[in-house]
């Protein structure tokens, strides 16, 4: 069966990087983000996770995924500089909607956070093939039964479009109309959802049955066909990411005891 990923392949400094690193230094980032109120602090780490998306040549990509919070984000600045509840000074005013500073820059140091999450997880999932990861992840400890559950959910998305796509298909080829009014739209949608559940629950349980016929629940030592093998660079990345959280956290701490 041909595995469906986000993965972009490309021979990149990012994605030579190993996976585990990848996903300390989104983790550090968001850390970072959601520790502090500041617009200065998510625009640099925002700055710094899209420049990896281009060093990684996965910028294009990077877009498509912002693209599809952008509106829900819109929407936050919206409400926020309407309604927040520490508004105060006037910007300007469109009709009878009026927006406030306190708002808008809290609306945006919340789309910075979304934003960052997405760029800096983007970069992992589209650098980083699905089994890498597992395997890295398994190699530094993790159960195998749940580095399974992780790398289903990773294929999830792109396994489910790939099906619907057939679906639509057959289901065209068989005289459905998908195109239209709304109204057929709905109709069309409600026809796939059946097939695709199915399909969905169809092909768990085979790779369930395929997996334990490869001896997956044995217990003991595991050995790996492709191991995950750490560079000087990744472990110099790990180190400086896990000592900038250390120090975010203990300066935020700080911050709290000060302002008591």
């Amino acid at each position: 069966m041909k595995v469906l990923s986000l993965y972009v392949e490309n021979d990149t400094p990012v994605h030579k990087l190993a996976p585990s690193t990848k996903l300390w230094y989104a983790f550090s980032s968001v850390i970072i983000a959601f520790l502090f109120s500041s617009l200065w602090i998510g625009a640099v780490l925002l700055s710094i996770s899209l420049l990896l998306s281009l060093v990684a040549k996965v910028f294009r990509h990077m877009l498509k995924l912002i693209g599809a919070v952008l509106i829900v984000s819109l929407t936050m600045l919206f409400i926020q500089g309407m309604y927040y509840q520490g508004n105060e000074t006037l910007v300007f005013s469109l009709w009878k909607f009026h927006f406030y500073k306190e708002g808008l820059i809290h609306a945006l140091l919340l789309i910075l956070r979304v934003f960052n999450m997405i760029v800096s997880f983007g970069i992992l999932i589209l650098t980083t093939k699905p089994s890498d990861l597992v395997t890295d992840l398994v190699q530094n400890g993790l159960s195998p039964r749940f580095g399974y559950v992780l790398s289903s959910v990773l294929q999830v998305i792109p396994q489910m479009i790939s099906t619907s796509y057939t679906i639509i298909d057959a289901q065209k080829s068989r005289g459905l109309d998908t195109e239209g009014s709304v109204l057929k739209k709905l109709r069309a949608f409600f026809a796939l959802i059946g097939p695709l559940v199915l399909s969905s629950l169809v092909e768990a349980r085979e790779r369930a049955v395929a997996i334990e016929l490869r001896g997956f629940s044995i217990e003991g030592t595991r050995t790996f066909v492709n191991p995950v093998v750490e560079s000087h660079a990744d472990r110099w990345i790990k180190m400086f990411t896990k000592t900038l959280v250390i120090f975010a956290i203990a300066w935020r701490g700080l911050l709290w005891i000060i302002q008591r």
